[in-house]
């Protein structure tokens, strides 16, 4: 299977962003891409929860996912939307950050929504509270596909080694892990990360993401991305990276490379009970 990694500087106006976002998709496609991912938050990136209030719609009502559906159909290809920001029902107004899982026909085949929410104080300049403007998922999500078993995750869970075990220990695979990075944390942690939960689980790891400067055409201020999409081995070893431009990488997908990982060190089986710490 060869994997095709959408890597886009999206802005905060969902609909200024779809035609790029499609034509990157063709791109991927036309250069062999049976599966293609798009990043975090593919339909827009905004620090302004007012202005995401006037431009965001429901699952139902979304244009990007409407025709990022029908570009899957029309292509013939596998398409992860990384994540769209969401409308929803929640009582407190928040909204979802969820990925899709789209089948050569159109239909969606798995959803999650993002477990883990970025609330962090990185520096004096550089503040996030991810959790009041979405809400948590609650459900780890694996996805059958004919050419892996996908456990589906986004950004900021890619601190939570728990997780992706139990993806792996469930039959995944491959683990995907679009993202919108900050600059500061992506130059430390993104690639050593990847390459653990990657080394860790003994899985493929597809993680596209969003890169550079995000235009403000409402509200709030500008944001800025780490970019570098990366494919990672089941043996730890970067395939390709992305570079910090808009752009596709492409990447063959053995899946015979992950039994042969977990044979030469089956982690995965060697868990033990323990008491403590104390």
């Amino acid at each position: 299977m060869r994997a095709g990694l959408v890597q886009l500087t999206v802005g905060d106006d969902p609909a200024a962003n779809l035609p790029d976002t499609v034509g990157m998709v063709r791109r991927a496609a036309r250069e062999g891409a049976d599966f293609v991912l798009t990043p975090e938050v593919t339909n827009c990136v905004s620090t302004s929860r007012t202005h995401q209030r006037e431009v965001l719609q429901p699952e139902g009502q979304d244009r990007t996912l409407a025709a990022l559906r029908e570009e899957a159909a029309r292509l013939g290809i596998w398409l992860l939307i990384g994540s769209l920001a969401l409308k929803t029902d929640d009582p407190e107004g928040r909204f979802a950050n969820r990925s899709f899982l789209i089948d050569p026909s159109g239909e969606l085949r798995a959803r999650y929504d993002k477990i883990h929410m970025f609330d962090v104080a990185i520096s004096q300049t550089e503040t996030y509270r991810e959790s009041q403007g979405f809400r948590p998922g609650a459900q780890a999500v694996l996805a059958e596909t004919p050419f892996a078993a996908i456990g589906l995750t986004i950004c900021y869970d890619l601190r939570f080694a728990h997780l992706y075990r139990a993806l792996a220990k469930a039959g995944a695979d491959l683990l995907t892990v679009p993202a919108a990075f900050s600059p500061e944390t992506g130059a430390a942690h993104w690639e050593p990360l990847l390459r653990a939960r990657s080394i860790e689980c003994g899985a493929w790891v597809l993680a596209p993401a969003q890169c550079g400067t995000h235009a403000v055409s409402g509200r709030g201020r500008a944001r800025r991305t780490h970019g570098h999409s990366l494919v990672v081995s089941p043996w730890g070893e970067v395939v390709a990276d992305g570079g910090t431009e808009p752009g596709v990488i492409i990447a063959e997908i053995d899946r015979a490379a992950v039994g042969e990982a977990r044979r030469r060190v089956p982690a995965l089986t060697h868990d033990r009970d323990y008491r403590g710490p104390t």
